[in-house]
C-alpha cells in the first residue's frame, strides 16, 4: 500500500537547510558579496557582475508552459526540478524565481516556490514577507503618489492638470474595491478631490523598472524618468521634476539587489521581483539573471504563464533590455491541461489528442523565435503511462525537440534527470533567436504584430483611448518603446473562454500605459484588470497557526 506523500509544506519544514554562506560560497560568491538576513536568506551585491565581467555567461534556459488551467500546471516546480535535476548530473545549475505576491497567496494560487519533493526554501519565508523587497516597492509607489498630491495643494508650481494624474496607489494584495476611488474627500486640507486607484504591487511601474534596472544608478535614472501626468499645456511631468526620485531610490537601494535561497537538494537560487504576466512583464529580475549566468554554468529562468505571456515578454523586453539570449526553452504541459482544452477533464486519449492542439501552437510560439522547445510532462497522481506517453508523442509529432516526463514532485532531481538530459542537448543546438517586431515599428503595427504572430490573431482593433493615445506617444518620441500586453493567461486570446487553438479573432486594445521609468508601453487588452479580487473561497480561509506556532494551510 502507498503511503501518503506529505504536503509540500510539511516537507518544507522538515528539510535540513544548508547555510546560506555555504551556499553562496559554492555558488562562487565572496564573503564581501553576500548580506546574509538570518541564516538561509541572503541579499547579493551586484559588485559581483564587475568581478566576473571577463567570465563568459552560462547557458540560458527560459521556462514556460502551454495555457494554463485555472489551478496551473506546475511550471515553479518544473523550473525547480529542472535545476535538481541538472544538480543530479554533475552540472552546475542556478535557478532564477519571481518572489509570490501575497495577493496570490491568500487568493487562488497559493505559493510560488514549487511543490513536493522540487521546491526552493525556506518556503514560509518565500511566500510571505521575505526579504520586503515587496513591501519597500509598495511604500516607494505610494511615496510618490503623496508627493504628488501634497505638490498640487501646496501651489502647484509644475502647473500639473489633476485631471491629466496617471499615477496610482498600489497594494500588495487582491483587493477589487481599490480598482476605483475618489481620494482627497473632505475638504481643502485633505488635498485636491479626484478619480483614481490602485494597482495590486506586481502591476505597479517600479515593480518593472526594479525588475529591469542594471544597477542602483540605472535604477535612480529609471526612477527619475517616470511621468506622472502632465502640465495644463500638455507636456509631460516626471518623478524627476517633482524631485522625488533620490528618496524613491533610497527606499528601494537594498531591494534592487537580487535574493539568494537554495533548493532543497542545495543547489543556488536567486527569488527577486514579482510582475505578473498577465497584467505586467512576468519575469524575474534582470540582474538576477545577470548574475546566475555569471555563476552558473546553466541558468533556469521562469516566465510568467504561458509562451504568449511571459515567455514573449521576457524574450522582447527584458532580453532586449539585458542584451541576453536564451538557449533553449523548457515548455510544460498536463495530461490535465490538454483534456481542459478540449473541454472534458474526464476525457480520454480522443480529448488528449484534440487538447494537444494548444501544445502544438505553444510549440509554434516557441520555435518562431527560432529556439528549441523541449516539452516537460509534468505527472499528476491521476495520469495514466499511456495517457503520459501520449502527450509526449503528440508533443514530437509537432516540433518538440524533445518531451520528457516530469516526476520530480515526488522524487526530487532523480525524477527530471531525462528531462535535464534532454535541456541540455538542446541548448547545445544552433539557433536563430530573433524578437517578434522592430522596435522602429509604429505601436499599431507592433500590437499587430504580437497578436499575429505570437497569439495567433487576425489582428488588433484599437478603441478610440488607444488609437489616440498611441499618435500622442509617438508624437512625443516614445513610439520606439517595445510592448508589454496586458491580457488573460487562460487562452491565447483576450477572451478566457476561448480555449485551445482559438482562430478568427480580433484582440481589442482599450487602453495604452507609457511606463517611460521602465521603459515600455503598456496595452490593456479585453478587460483586463490590474488589481485582481478575492474569490468566494479563497486559500486565507485555509490557511492558520497551529498549537506549535507552525504555519498550516500553506501550499
Amino acid at each position: 500500500m502507498k503511503t501518503q506523500m506529505p504536503s509540500s509544506l510539511e516537507i518544507a519544514q522538515a528539510a535540513t537547510l544548508n547555510p546560506i554562506l555555504d551556499v553562496a560560497a559554492t555558488a562562487g560568491l565572496l564573503p564581501e558579496e553576500v548580506e546574509p538576513y538570518g541564516r538561509y536568506k541572503a541579499k547579493v551585491d551586484l559588485s559581483v557582475i564587475d568581478r566576473l565581467a571577463d567570465k563568459p555567461d552560462g547557458k540560458l534556459i527560459n521556462v514556460t508552459a502551454i495555457t494554463p488551467t485555472p489551478a496551473g500546471e506546475g511550471k515553479t516546480t518544473t523550473s525547480v526540478s529542472l535545476t535538481q535535476g541538472l544538480g543530479v548530473l554533475g552540472r552546475e545549475p542556478v535557478l532564477c524565481l519571481r518572489e509570490a505576491s501575497l495577493g496570490p497567496v491568500f487568493g487562488v494560487k497559493g505559493g510560488a516556490a514549487g511543490g513536493g519533493y522540487a521546491q526552493v526554501v525556506p518556503m514560509e519565508d518565500l511566500n510571505l514577507h521575505f526579504t520586503g523587497d515587496l513591501h519597500a516597492i509598495t511604500a516607494a509607489n505610494n511615496l510618490l503618489a503623496a508627493l504628488i498630491d501634497a505638490h498640487v495643494l501646496h501651489g502647484n508650481a509644475l502647473g500639473i492638470d489633476p485631471l491629466s494624474i496617471s499615477w496610482r496607489r498600489c497594494l500588495d494584495m487582491n483587493d477589487r474595491s481599490l480598482r476605483d476611488v475618489v481620494t482627497a474627500l473632505g475638504g481643502r486640507a485633505n488635498g485636491y478631490p479626484r478619480q483614481t486607484g490602485f494597482d495590486i504591487t506586481a502591476a505597479s511601474e517600479i515593480m518593472a523598472l526594479v525588475a529591469v534596472a542594471r544597477d542602483l544608478a540605472d535604477l535612480r535614472r529609471r526612477l527619475g524618468a517616470i511621468t506622472i501626468g502632465q502640465t495644463y499645456d500638455g507636456e509631460p511631468v516626471t518623478a524627476e521634476e517633482l524631485k522625488a526620485a533620490g528618496s524613491l531610490a533610497v527606499l528601494l537601494k537594498e531591494a534592487v539587489k537580487p535574493n539568494l535561497v537554495q533548493t532543497l537538494e542545495g543547489q543556488p537560487a536567486f527569488v527577486h521581483c514579482g510582475p505578473f504576466a498577465n497584467i505586467a512583464h512576468g519575469n524575474n529580475s534582470l540582474v538576477a539573471d545577470r548574475v546566475a549566468l555569471k555563476l552558473g554554468e546553466y541558468v533556469v529562468t521562469e516566465s510568467g504563464f504561458a509562451s504568449d505571456m511571459g515567455m514573449e515578454k521576457f524574450f522582447d523586453i527584458t532580453c532586449r533590455i539585458g542584451d541576453l539570449r536564451p538557449d533553449a526553452v523548457v515548455l510544460v504541459a498536463t495530461v490535465r491541461a490538454l483534456k481542459h482544452h478540449a473541454g472534458n477533464m474526464d476525457g480520454g486519449a480522443k480529448e488528449i489528442e484534440l487538447g494537444a492542439q494548444n501544445l502544438a501552437r505553444h510549440i509554434g510560439i516557441v520555435n518562431g523565435f527560432g529556439l528549441q522547445a523541449v516539452v516537460a510532462v509534468n505527472r499528476f497522481p491521476t495520469d495514466t503511462d499511456d495517457e503520459l506517453e501520449l502527450v509526449r508523442k503528440f508533443a514530437l509529432e509537432h516540433g518538440a525537440y524533445a518531451a520528457e516526463i516530469n516526476e520530480a514532485f515526488e522524487r526530487g532531481g532523480e525524477g527530471a534527470t531525462a528531462l535535464a538530459e534532454a535541456v541540455v542537448d538542446a541548448a547545445e543546438q544552433p539557433s536563430t533567436f530573433d524578437f517578434s517586431y522592430p522596435l522602429d515599428a509604429p505601436i499599431e503595427e507592433k500590437l499587430t504584430l504580437i497578436a499575429t504572430k505570437v497569439y495567433g490573431a487576425d489582428g488588433v482593433v484599437l478603441l478610440p483611448a488607444a488609437k489616440q493615445k498611441a499618435a500622442a506617444f509617438e508624437e512625443a518620441g516614445l513610439g520606439e518603446l517595445p510592448i508589454c500586453m496586458a491580457k488573460t493567461h487562460l487562452s491565447l486570446s483576450h477572451d478566457p473562454t476561448l480555449k485551445n487553438a482559438p482562430k478568427g479573432f480580433t484582440v481589442p486594445v482599450r487602453d495604452l500605459r507609457p511606463y517611460t521609468g521602465a521603459g515600455w508601453i503598456v496595452a490593456l487588452c479585453g478587460d483586463m484588470m490590474t488589481m485582481p479580487g478575492l474569490g468566494k473561497s479563497p486559500a486565507a480561509f485555509s490557511i492558520d497557526i497551529d498549537e506549535n506556532g507552525e504555519t498550516v494551510g500553506l501550499f
